[in-house]
């Protein structure tokens, strides 16, 4: 069994989808990746030699930043929209969606469920 960056990858999927369930990675980085290593999108998790596993790992750790950093790094800019007092930070404070979703009819449950506690995290 294969792990890339603490991610279990399924031996029978092709590289540039198994490399999408790492937080932070999506289609077009995939693609990146595969392409700067030089790999078809043909090929499979268990076809992958030891070298480029390595390379996979160097440029994921290089240049992307993935996984709990990543996440980190968001709730860092989240915490710092809600001490600034901007209008994102209160919509995040107050559990309501913002990025200018209509809140009249969508996002009932959003509404309902959390409008009492502000966001902690």
């Amino acid at each position: 069994m294969l792990y890339i960056m603490g991610k279990r990858m399924e031996p029978s999927k092709s590289v540039h989808i198994a490399l999408q369930a790492i937080f932070g990675i999506g289609k077009t980085k995939a693609m990146l990746i595969c392409e700067l290593i030089g790999l078809s999108q043909s090929v499979k998790i268990n076809q992958l030699k030891r070298m480029h596993v390595e390379q996979i790992r160097r440029i994921l750790s290089r240049y992307f930043i993935i996984g709990s950093d990543l996440e980190r790094l968001i709730q860092q800019d989240i915490k710092s929209f809600i001490k600034i007092g901007c209008y994102r930070g209160f919509r995040h404070n107050s559990r309501l969606p913002c990025r200018g979703q209509r809140t009249h009819t969508n996002a009932k449950t959003c509404r309902r469920v959390h409008n009492t506690t502000p966001y902690r995290r």
